[in-house]
């Protein structure tokens, strides 16, 4: 479809630095001639002509991916980056994103991003914030709206107590609470809406755990020469590069004087993460989670007691000191624990959601099975295990940290298959991903590639959003039966 394809961008690039390889490369094996001006010295930013040539053989190779972002957005996103490692997730993450940001829905656009606000609000995450900013000014977005929930309509605002507890404790979620969004009232919710509005909530939720496990917040979130700025309004958003637009010469020629200083943080995401003193223990299903609470399995928060720059965020949220508890506790009975065996994705979720939001369950569960078909022979070898087993355990290990249940599954693998700081850092990103620190990201398996590390990632991304979706549907179909 794109043919031989050649496409012209300058890098912004520190002092001597020369051009980054794509990720899963090695720095210079692209395809390509770059110039840069020798006379520029030490710390002074230079321009690096890169021509990228590309074939359309391999339209799942992550250069291709790449330069079909880069010509609808206008530069390259540190989550596009570091889910290029696995291109065939990558392509499978936008074309969802793209359906639920942009294709035709029962929520307005300017609602929809606002949604993804209060969402990466729950967890401090500016990156995903400053982005949907942007979309929501892009949308048509009213920006008093930007003031803060008191200026939004009470429609939106009364999602707020789903938002929060889908963010941190999505157990507790009951039909009583979709009930009182359904309740008949000038400020309603249809179903559709709803079930629109919960898997924006959940898909940001989980993004927002991957940003910070990746450092993408660090990389551009706090002020530096990463950080979002506005952009030109055009015809298209990032993600709409997967659905079938095409790349024109003109666009490209455009495109290639914007800025991309965030391509080239990749090998220097970890040096630029704030630190975080983390205290580290380890954990089996109930048991597991009763060892890692009596253990302490939980991150420090920094030395003034609170994450950098969460007041910023503070307008987009309400009960800012609700967040993560352990769900298993020895004074409480397990009645409440969530059996898949009761309700799965597979034969409910998956139905409901797709019945009432029309194909977006077949593009939620193509992006469950693509993290699952994940290459990671390497990973499991280490651990001297098959990939399957391996995977399987990450999974289950953060479905047990929300009380999700399977009866088939010897928890005790958990303790056998991820080492105690491989086990700190999970719990970490998933549960508390605003005190995720370069330290953690440093100490967990050191002796694998970064690629490895933004497969154990998208893992966690995926088992999170699962969770979150399993409470609430389940919580929806309660109420539709009652």
């Amino acid at each position: 479809m794109w043919g031989a394809l050649l496409c012209a961008v300058t890098w912004k690039v520190p002092g001597h630095g020369l051009p980054l390889g794509l990720p899963g490369q090695e720095p210079g094996s692209l395809s390509a001639v770059s110039t840069a001006p020798s006379h520029l010295g030490t710390g002074q930013e230079r321009s690096v002509l890169m021509v990228v040539k590309m074939s359309s053989s391999d339209p799942e190779c992550p250069q291709f991916l790449f330069v079909k972002v880069l010509a609808s957005r206008g530069r390259l996103e540190a989550v596009t980056q570091q889910m290029g490692y696995h291109p065939q997730y990558l392509d499978s993450f936008l074309k969802t994103q793209h359906y639920l940001m942009h294709m035709d829905g029962p929520l307005p656009f300017d609602c929809r991003h606002y949604i993804a606000i209060m969402a990466a609000a729950r967890h401090q995450c500016r990156y995903l914030v400053n982005l949907h900013v942007l979309q929501f000014l892009r949308a048509g977005g009213d920006p008093q709206w930007l003031r803060g929930l008191e200026f939004i309509p009470p429609k939106l605002r009364n999602l707020n107590e789903i938002n929060k507890i889908l963010a941190h404790r999505p157990w507790l979620i009951t039909k009583e609470h979709i009930e009182k969004l359904l309740k008949i009232s000038e400020w309603s919710w249809s179903l559709a809406e709803l079930v629109h509005a919960v898997v924006l909530l959940a898909h940001c939720h989980a993004l927002a755990s991957f940003v910070f496990g990746c450092g993408c917040e660090q990389d551009e979130g706090l002020g530096g020469r990463g950080s979002l700025k506005p952009l030109s309004l055009g015809n298209q958003c990032f993600c709409e590069a997967t659905a079938g637009n095409s790349c024109s010469q003109e666009l490209l020629r455009i495109n290639r004087k914007r800025s991309l200083d965030s391509c080239m943080e990749l090998d220097s995401l970890r040096e630029r993460m704030q630190r975080i003193h983390v205290e580290t223990e380890g954990r089996d299903e109930m048991r597991l989670l009763q060892q890692d609470r009596e253990e302490g399995l939980s991150p420090l928060a920094d030395t003034d007691g609170e994450v950098t720059g969460a007041t910023n965020l503070a307008c987009y949220m309400q009960d800012p000191d609700f967040g993560y508890q352990d769900f298993a506790r020895r004074d409480e009975d397990q009645t409440q624990v969530f059996r898949v065996q009761d309700y799965s994705w597979e034969d409910h979720g998956f139905s409901l959601v797709n019945r009432l939001y029309s194909d977006i369950g077949h593009l939620l569960d193509e992006k469950f099975r693509m993290v699952d078909g994940l290459q990671s022979s390497a990973m499991a070898k280490r651990q001297g295990c098959e990939p399957s087993v391996f995977k399987r355990g990450i999974w289950n290990y953060i479905h047990c940290m929300f009380g999700i249940r399977y009866d088939d599954y010897d928890y005790a693998e958990v303790n056998q298959l991820l080492e105690r700081i491989l086990k700190v850092y999970i719990k970490t990103v998933t549960c508390y991903p605003e005190k995720t620190n370069s330290e953690m990201f440093d100490r967990f398996w050191k002796q694998f590639k970064h690629s490895e590390k933004v497969h154990v990632n998208l893992l966690i991304l995926e088992a999170r959003m699962q969770a979150e979706l399993l409470y609430a549907l389940q919580a929806i179909t309660q109420y539709m039966i009652s």
